[in-house]
């Protein structure tokens, strides 16, 4: 519809008037039954085409400058232009003579003859038994040995803890604290894994863990099956 409607006036897609197309389509628009969405949206859509059109073609174009523009009449810089281009044109023809002249050369891909190996340098002529000794002897000397002594030697297992805690516990015979179940460790690191083996267990669903106050006794109670079974 909105086709017969821009047919109608006669004109160039780019002059069609968008405000009296509109009141068509409006006027068209009460006279339908009912508002049709995707016509209207069609409508639309080919409404803010022509507006571009419009705008692209009612706003003034740069136009492209000549070449009379770019020299600016001056007949010396005419001048100056064509010595340019025709030194261009002749470093083009030396170019390419040259490289038609040098299309028929090929490298060599093997070393001099047999009679030109005496011309080759001696690399060793220079080289001294001192020069060699020096080689040798940083070739030779030891790695130095890296100093651990800073670094906490892993001694301890979660496993081995895991197990560990099963036993204390069997010989305790119940519900114990986590302070009796570390009673025997002797360094830091080994309460650490101890722990950790702890929450292993918790996350198995092996033993329950209680702590009524904030920081208080951690009371451990194993819900698992005997040791040997798990293991």
């Amino acid at each position: 519809m909105l086709a017969d409607l821009i047919l109608e006036q006669k004109v160039d897609v780019c002059d069609v008037p968008v405000g009296t197309v509109t009141d068509l389509f409006l006027s068209h628009v009460k006279e339908a039954d009912g508002w049709q969405l995707e016509e209207a949206t069609w409508f639309l859509a080919v409404c803010a085409v022509l507006l571009e059109l419009k705008v692209a073609r009612l706003m003034p174009s740069r136009p492209s400058p000549g070449e009379e523009e770019l020299l600016g009449g001056s007949p010396d810089l005419a001048y100056a232009r064509s010595l340019e281009l025709a030194a261009f044109r002749k470093v083009s023809l030396a170019i390419a003579g040259r490289l038609e002249d040098e299309a028929g050369f090929f490298a060599r891909d093997v070393g001099p003859s047999a009679e030109f190996a005496h011309l080759y340098p001696d690399v060793l002529q220079t080289v001294t038994s001192q020069d060699l000794a020096k080689v040798a002897a940083l070739l030779l000397t030891p790695t130095p040995t890296i100093d651990l002594s800073h670094v906490t030697p892993i001694r301890f297992s979660v496993a081995d803890a895991m197990g560990e805690v099963h036993a204390r516990m069997t010989g305790i015979g119940g519900p114990a604290s986590f302070r009796e179940l570390v009673a025997d460790c002797e360094d830091r690191i080994h309460i650490v894994v101890r722990f950790l083996a702890l929450l292993e267990l918790y996350r198995e669903g092996k033993v329950d863990l209680q702590q009524a106050p904030t920081f208080g006794e951690i009371q451990v109670e194993w819900r698992g099956e005997p040791w040997t079974t798990l293991s």
